[in-house]
C-alpha cells in the first residue's frame, strides 16, 4: 500500500514572458564589440605573488583602443621618461605640443630614454578628451652613446 502525499502549495505561473533570444533585453543579444588582442611583451613581475610596485597597464575601453589602433602612426622623440613615476612625454617630429606617455603604452624591451626615436598612435585622455597621449609606442631607434635598461632591469649600452 502506498501512500502519495502531495504538496499543498502550488507553484504559482510565472508572469513574465521567457525572454525570446531577438529580445533587446536577452541576456543572449547582449554582446560587447569585437576588441582586438594585441600581443605584449610580458610584465618581468609576472608570475611572482608580490605585486609590481611599477604602474601597471591600465584599462582602457574596446572603443578607445579600437580607435587608436586603426589610427595613423606618427613618429618622434623621447623628451624624457621616468620609469619610477610611471611616465614621459615625446616630442613629435612634425613639431607641436609634447605628448604624453604613460609606461602601460610602451611596447618592447627597452625602457625609453632621452633621444630615443618612437613611433607611436595617440588616443584621447578621459575624461573630457581634450588632451591626447601616445600609445603603442615601440622605439624605433636608440639613442646612440646612451645606455639603455630592459624592463627585466638589464642595462644594455647601444
Amino acid at each position: 500500500m502506498s501512500s502519495k502525499t502531495t504538496s499543498p502549495v502550488q507553484a504559482a505561473p510565472s508572469t513574465t514572458p521567457p525572454l525570446s533570444p531577438s529580445s533587446p533585453i536577452s541576456p543572449s543579444s547582449l554582446r560587447l564589440p569585437p576588441c582586438r588582442h594585441r600581443d605584449r611583451s610580458p610584465s618581468p613581475m609576472r608570475g611572482y605573488l608580490i605585486p609590481s610596485p611599477l604602474p601597471t597597464r591600465r584599462n582602457r575601453t574596446c572603443s578607445a583602443t579600437a580607435r587608436a589602433s586603426e589610427g595613423p602612426v606618427f613618429s618622434g622623440v623621447c623628451k624624457c621618461f621616468s620609469r619610477s613615476k610611471g611616465h614621459g612625454f615625446i616630442t613629435p617630429s612634425d613639431g607641436g605640443a609634447d605628448i604624453f606617455v604613460h609606461i602601460s603604452d610602451i611596447e618592447g624591451e627597452y625602457v625609453p630614454v632621452e633621444g630615443d626615436e618612437v613611433s607611436y598612435k595617440i588616443c584621447s585622455i578621459p575624461p573630457k578628451h581634450e588632451k591626447i597621449q601616445a600609445v603603442e609606442v615601440t622605439i624605433t631607434h636608440l639613442a646612440p652613446g646612451t645606455k639603455h635598461e630592459t624592463w627585466s632591469g638589464t642595462v644594455v649600452d647601444s
